[in-house]
C-alpha cells in the first residue's frame, strides 16, 4: 500500500465540473492513500490587499492561468483506482484533514442561498482562523471552534450525464455538503465509470445543517483519503459512517423528496444488517434515527439520517 500526493496547480483542478470523461492525474491500487491539496475561492472572493490575510500561492497560481471554469468549486482530481467498474463501490476513508491558510470567507449573492426574497444584496466576510487554536474569529467577535469537512467529494457521475456542475449533488456525491464528513468517517460511493475517478474540494472550516446562506466557512483544505475497492457490492446511492453513527442520505429539489429518499436508504441499511423487515425498520426509524436537513442551497437539497452505532443487533 502507498502513499501518493497530489498538489493544488492549474493541471490538477477542475473547476466546477465532472465528468466520465476527463482522464485520471493518477491511478492508484485499492489500499493505497492519497494526500490531496485543494484550495477554493474565485478571484471575486480573495481579501483585498492591506487586510493581513495571505492568499495561498496554489490559488494564486490558479487564478493567473485562467483554466476553464464551471459554475461551481475548485476541484483537485481525478484520482482512478485500479480495477475499478460500474456497479462497484468506492471506500473513501478520511483518514486526515489540514487547514490550508489563515482565512476563510462566507457569503451570499442575489437570487440564491435559502432567502433570495428577503436578501437582495451581495454580501462577503473574510473571517481571519487561528490554525493553532484551531478557531475562526468571525466580524462581530464570536469565536467558532473549526470542524472542518470537504463539500465536495464524488466520483465520476455516468458517463451518459456529460459535463454537469459540481454544485447541484447527485447519485456520485459530489456537493454533500455533509458536516458529518470529519477526518475519521467514511464515504461509501457507488462507482459510474471505469477507474471511478474520485475527485475532492470545497474546503470548509465550519458550517451549520443547512448551510443557509450559500456558504459555510469556506477555506483551503488538504485532505489525507485512503481508497478500498469493493468489486459488485450494489451500492446505487452514496452513504456513509462516523465513529458514532451510519448515516443515509437523500437529495432531490424538493426537500420532501430528499427526506423520503434518506428515509428508504437508511430503511435498506437496516433491513440489509439485520433481520428485521422493512415494517419493523420503518418503524425503528422513527424511534431511533435523526434526520437532519444537510444543506438547502445547491438546487438539489439534501437531508440525511443518522443512526448511533450499537443499536443493531
Amino acid at each position: 500500500m502507498a502513499t501518493h500526493r497530489l498538489t493544488s496547480t492549474p493541471e490538477t483542478i477542475r473547476w466546477g465540473m465532472f465528468d466520465a470523461a476527463f482522464p485520471p492525474l493518477i491511478t492508484v491500487a485499492s489500499g493505497d492513500t492519497v494526500v490531496m491539496e485543494c484550495v477554493s475561492g474565485g478571484p471575486e472572493v480573495m481579501p483585498p490587499p492591506g487586510s493581513g490575510l495571505t492568499v495561498p500561492p496554489a490559488l494564486a497560481a490558479i487564478h493567473a492561468a485562467k483554466p476553464p471554469r464551471g459554475p461551481g468549486h475548485i476541484l483537485t482530481g481525478p484520482v482512478a483506482i485500479a480495477g475499478a467498474m460500474p456497479g462497484d463501490m468506492l471506500e473513501v476513508h478520511i483518514d486526515k484533514i489540514d487547514v490550508g491558510c489563515d482565512w476563510g470567507y462566507c457569503g451570499f449573492r442575489p437570487l440564491a442561498g435559502t432567502l433570495p426574497e428577503d436578501f437582495t444584496e451581495k454580501y462577503l466576510s473574510h473571517i481571519p482562523v487561528d490554525r493553532a487554536r484551531g478557531v475562526c474569529t468571525l466580524p462581530w467577535g464570536t469565536e467558532l471552534k473549526l470542524a472542518p469537512f470537504f463539500g465536495v467529494m464524488g466520483v465520476a457521475p455516468p458517463p451518459a450525464y456529460g459535463t454537469i456542475s459540481t454544485i447541484q449533488p447527485r447519485e456520485h456525491g459530489g456537493n454533500l455538503d455533509n458536516k458529518e464528513l470529519t477526518a475519521g468517517s467514511t464515504l461509501f460511493l457507488p462507482v459510474w465509470a471505469e477507474g471511478a475517478l474520485f475527485s475532492a474540494g470545497d474546503g470548509h472550516g465550519v458550517q451549520g445543517d443547512g448551510e443557509v446562506c450559500i456558504n459555510a466557512l469556506e477555506i483551503c483544505l488538504t485532505g489525507t483519503f485512503t481508497f478500498t475497492l469493493h468489486k459488485a457490492a450494489g451500492l446505487t446511492y452514496p452513504r456513509a459512517e462516523t465513529p458514532t453513527h451510519y448515516i443515509s442520505m437523500g437529495m432531490h429539489e424538493d426537500l420532501d423528496q430528499a427526506m423520503k429518499q434518506a428515509l428508504r436508504q437508511m430503511i435498506a441499511f437496516i433491513v440489509g444488517r439485520t433481520n428485521l423487515t422493512r415494517e419493523q425498520a420503518y418503524q425503528f426509524c422513527s424511534l431511533a434515527v435523526d434526520f437532519h436537513v444537510t444543506q438547502t442551497v445547491n438546487g438539489e437539497k439534501g437531508v440525511h439520517g443518522l443512526l448511533r452505532k450499537g443499536l443493531l443487533l
